[in-house]
Formats: structure tokens, C-alpha cells, sequence
């Protein structure tokens, strides 16, 4: 029996993702389509392709692959980025190897030269040699037939993002709101603190939803049930999805509190529980979802406040001590206003693969691919960023990490342990369709609602009431 769905509704308006929905699972099961992704899907959107940090350099070049797809991204000029496809156009072979054990292939080059035959391009794609030109009888003097194929690159926050489709729309306008909200927190002055990636036995949508909500820490993460509450809500932004943590009494909202950084349960002493909150986040979250600095502040609460201080009053002070903290070490703020921080929230869905867990001075970063053709697998690559002071940047590359608590802490292990499963499940004949929770888990219909436009399949769909 499948769940009774309303098909003659129309298109699904935001208000409609509050109302109880069911999307089916071919996305996330199907070899047809994950196939089809490859053409309809991931060379029409914006995709987060590498950080500029990568590429420092002129010179400098980072790989990126999507499907079959691979590209160099490589710092042309002091200010200019190019993008191409990792292709010689003589007889097809990548300039730069990409192997399939390797997240990325990094470098500097004065020009790229093909191992095959010898063509060489300089760092603006222009094709500079090719052995024994004239047996192509002048055709080869139309630079279009032997020049690199560029896509569209653009930057925001410090992160590098193209395009394959030469008629796409800007960057900025991609980004929307959310591009608005978030470039408040400066992402560009920020660097990784570590970087890891592994290949996944789930489809890439099952694994980036996983991120998309907090509904599941009751359900996964109930250890963390002991310092937090965690109702939590959840609404579209265009393409894009914000999540929070939300309160069932108003009274106890402020600019914090929809963040990750914010008071722990309010049953307990709130400088108390605050701390143990903030801790536990940075130490399970492999040290990320917050930073040493706030952890310390907490720590210092109990000393520097009296009992009874209400709980806002202790985010007030933590963030104030903080900031102080950090700017002793040569790490300064930005000035993000209360009205921003409290829309801002947890953490942001960016269509179509990438998220973003955002604090003041960190933030905690997913990205995640297709593998192959394989719908049961993915590319699965988390990292964190920081702010440090000028020169204390730490070298963090990608490695390559067995999804283990060990290797990533205790939380995204327990994530780990249900992307796999969950994959499965949905190929049972005995799962009737998706239950999305209408309040807190709207960051996945809308994701629904985006990706079927683009794919002609998969709409969200009303529940009717019996």
C-alpha cells in the first residue's frame, strides 16, 4: 500500500512545504537515473569545486571531477580564475591524471603540455604548440578547434564554484538570500582546520540529507539529549534551505539561540549546561561545530557569573568574553548584526551538494558526489574552518578517512551508520514513502521540489487526509 498522495495540485508553493508531503525514492535507488543526473542535473547548476586557499599562487591549479566530468581550476593571473575541462582536444586525454583513490590533484604549472602527443597550453586555455601543425593543412589555425574548453568560474566566501552551462545565471543571483545572510560570516578570511574524505555505500542524496536537519538527534545522537534540546525548525530559501534550533516558548529566544552555539538544557544551570553543550559538540564533532576559544569561555561561566543568571545573559557574556579572547590572539570578529545571526541559524542546505553549519569564527562543511555510476555509493567529504591568526594556518590537506568514530568522531559516525541503512530501507517493497516532518525537515522537500524541476521526475506530492 503506498501513502495517498494529491497529484492534481499543481507546483508546490513554499506555504506547501508545511503541509504533509511524500517524495518517491527513484533518486535515490535508480541506475536510470543517476544516469540521467549526469545530463540534466550537474552541468546546470553551481557547484563548490575547491577554496581559493588552494590555489594561492599564479600558477597554482586544483582538479575537480564530477561523474565523468573532470576539471583544472587554475589561478591565471594574480586575479583571475579560469576553469577547465581536464581534457587535451586532440584525442581526449586528461592534461592532469585523476585517479580514482585521490580526492584531488593539486599543483603549479607555467602551462599544461599532454603526455599523449605534446600539446601545450598556456594558463589562459590558449593552445601554444603542436607538433608538425601544418599536416592539418591550415584547419588548426581556427584557435577554437584547439584552445582548452573553459566553463564558467566565479567565487563567494572564499570557495570556488562553476558552471557548465554558458548561458547560466550569475553566481550571485544562484546564491539568492542565502548568498545574503551568509557572506556576513566572512567565510573568505577563514581556513581549514582539517579536511577528510571517503567513498560511501549510499546515494549522494542520502548522505547530504542527512545534514539537513536536527530533527534526528533524538533518534541518532541521543547521548547529546543529556546537555540540549534540539526541536528545531526548517524553511526554504529559493534553491536553498536554512535549519535551526527552535524554541516552544518565545521567551527564551535571542540571537543565539536558533545556532549551535547557544544554552544547553534549561532544567539545569544554564552556565553549567552551556558549557557541557558546547563541549560536547567540539569534542564529538572532531573538534569542529564550535572552537577552543568558546569552549574555554564556557568553561569560565560558573567563575565569572553568579547562580540564577537567566540563560540569555549567559550567551551574552560567553560570546562578549569570547570575542575578547580572540582578539588577544590576533583573531578578530566580524560584526554580524542580531537580526542576521538569529536568520541565519544552524546551518544552510546550498542546492545542490553542498552545507554549511556556520558560527562566528568557524564553520562546519559537507560536500558530496556521485561515485561512478553506482546510485549505492558516493563521494562523501566533510571539513572545518576556522579563523586563526595571520601565519598560524595549519597545512590541512584531504585525507582520506574509514568512516569511524575514530576517524571522525563519535556524531558523524552515528550519521555514517544510518546513511548506509537507510539505503537500503528504501528499496523495501514494505516502505510505503517518505514522511517528511513538515516543520522541521522542509530543507529536504524543497530539495525535492528543485531537483524534480530540473530532472522531470520525483515532484513532492500533498498527503490527502483521510
Amino acid at each position: 500500500m503506498r501513502i495517498p498522495t494529491v497529484t492534481d495540485h499543481g507546483e508546490l508553493s513554499d506555504e506547501d512545504l508545511a503541509e504533509p508531503l511524500t517524495y518517491p525514492v527513484e533518486a535515490f535507488i535508480s541506475p536510470e537515473y543517476a544516469k540521467a543526473e549526469k545530463d540534466l542535473l550537474w552541468p546546470k547548476v553551481w557547484q563548490m569545486a575547491a577554496r581559493l586557499e588552494d590555489i594561492p599562487n599564479v600558477g597554482d591549479f586544483i582538479t575537480y571531477n564530477i561523474c565523468d566530468d573532470s576539471f583544472v581550476i587554475m589561478r591565471s593571473s594574480e586575479d583571475t580564475i579560469r576553469a577547465f575541462y581536464n581534457v587535451c582536444p586532440h584525442r581526449g586525454r586528461q592534461l592532469v591524471n585523476t585517479p580514482d583513490d585521490v580526492n584531488c590533484v593539486k599543483g603549479r604549472k607555467k602551462n599544461f603540455v599532454c603526455g599523449f602527443h605534446g600539446w601545450t597550453f598556456n594558463r589562459d586555455g590558449e593552445n601554444t604548440s603542436v607538433l608538425d601543425k601544418d599536416d592539418w593543412k591550415g584547419v588548426l589555425e581556427d584557435k577554437e578547434l584547439t584552445c582548452l574548453s573553459q566553463v564558467k568560474v566565479d567565487t563567494w566566501g572564499g570557495w570556488i564554484y562553476i558552471n557548465q552551462d554558458p548561458d547560466c545565471e550569475p553566481l550571485s543571483e544562484f546564491l539568492g538570500e542565502a548568498g545574503r545572510i551568509l557572506s556576513h560570516f566572512e567565510f573568505e578570511k577563514m581556513r581549514y582546520k582539517w579536511r577528510q574524505w571517503a567513498v560511501y555505500p549510499c546515494n549522494w542524496k542520502t548522505a547530504i540529507e542527512a545534514f539537513m536537519e536536527p530533527y534526528h538527534v533524538a533518534g541518532t545522537h541521543t547521548q547529546l539529549l543529556k546537555y540540549g534540546e534540539f526541536y528545531a525548525y526548517s524553511k526554504p530559501y529559493g534553491l536553498h534551505g536554512v535549519s535551526g534550533f527552535d524554541e516552544r516558548d518565545a521567551a527564551n529566544k535571542n540571537s543565539q539561540s536558533t545556532s549551535v552555539t547557544r544554552t544547553g538544557r534549561k532544567d539545569q544551570d544554564p552556565r553549567i549546561s552551556t558549557y557541557e553543550l558546547i563541549r560536547e559538540n567540539y569534542e564529538t564533532v572532531n573538534y569542529a561545530a564550535s572552537t577552543e576559544t568558546l569552549v574555554n569561555a564556557a568553561k569560565r561561566l560558573v567563575d565569572e557569573l553568579p547562580e540564577g543568571t537567566p540563560g540569555n545573559d549567559v550567551i551574552a557574556h560567553l560570546m562578549k568574553s569570547a570575542k575578547a579572547d580572540d582578539a588577544a590572539r590576533g583573531v578578530i570578529w566580524p560584526e554580524i548584526p542580531p537580526e542576521v545571526m538569529s536568520e541565519a541559524g544552524l546551518a544552510w542546505s546550498m542546492f545542490p551538494n553542498q552545507t554549511i553549519l556556520q558560527g562566528v569564527t568557524f564553520a562546519l562543511c559537507y560536500r558530496v558526489r556521485p561515485y561512478k555510476d553506482d546510485p549505492d555509493k558516493c563521494i562523501f567529504e566533510s571539513y572545518a574552518l576556522e579563523r586563526f591568526p595571520e601565519g598560524e594556518e595549519p597545512n590541512a590537506e584531504w585525507v582520506h578517512a574509514e568512516p569511524t568514530a575514530e576517524n571522525w568522531g563519535s556524531v558523524l559516525a552515528q550519521d555514517f551508520d544510518n546513511m548506509e541503512w537507510v539505503q537500503k530501507g528504501m528499496k523495501s517493497r514494505g516502505f510505503r514513502g517518505t514522511l517528511p516532518n513538515p516543520h522541521q525537515e522542509q530543507k529536504i522537500t524543497n530539495f525535492h521540489r528543485h531537483l524534480s524541476r530540473i530532472m522531470g521526475a520525483g515532484e513532492p506530492k500533498l498527503i490527502k487526509k483521510k
